[in-house]
């Protein structure tokens, strides 16, 4: 997901100026992808230049307030009807970390994959920690239970990597 078809999303549940936009970005993703404000504005700028948003009056406090236009909507159902591809995902750096290591041959692949076995074993209970203490509802769950789902699979692919080099030995 890019920011831009978030920031649609939530703006197609009526006009927000950008810290609004910011606020429920992060709360909508369980606060594991936070924006920076100033990606928010350029954002929300590029969307107002491709008239996908128009800005509207200032609210009391001087912040423009945005509306999404009906191009806007048309490449939100564009994007919703759209199915993610596996390719379309960025290269996962652990199995290129991985792979690297054991083609370098003087690494010690088993070390690498114990830290990583640790580090991802620590973000596994953070997540859990996190998703007990949830307040937003089902959205913020759905995040967190993604995350908690991808960790136990890099898990068992770390298992899987271990029986594999000891086969190979």
């Amino acid at each position: 997901m890019s920011i831009r078809q978030g920031l649609l999303a939530l703006l197609s549940r009526g006009p927000r100026h950008g810290y609004q936009l910011r606020v429920e970005f992060e709360a909508s993703t369980g606060a594991t992808w936070p924006l920076n404000i100033g990606q928010v504005y350029t954002t929300l700028s590029r969307m107002e230049r491709d008239g996908l948003v128009e800005p509207g009056e200032s609210d009391e406090q001087g912040r423009v307030v945005y509306t999404i236009t009906a191009a806007g909507r048309e490449e939100l159902a564009r994007w919703f009807s759209t199915p993610v591809v596996q390719s379309d995902r960025p290269r996962d750096e652990l199995v290129i970390k991985l792979a690297m290591a054991v083609a370098a041959k003087k690494v010690d692949v088993s070390e690498v994959i114990r830290k990583q076995r640790t580090a991802t074993m620590r973000a596994l209970q953070e997540l859990t920690r996190a998703k007990r203490a949830a307040t937003e509802g089902a959205v913020q769950r759905l995040v967190l239970d993604s995350m908690i789902f991808q960790a136990e699979a890099e898990q068992r692919w770390l298992d899987h990597c271990e029986a594999v080099l000891k086969e190979e030995r």
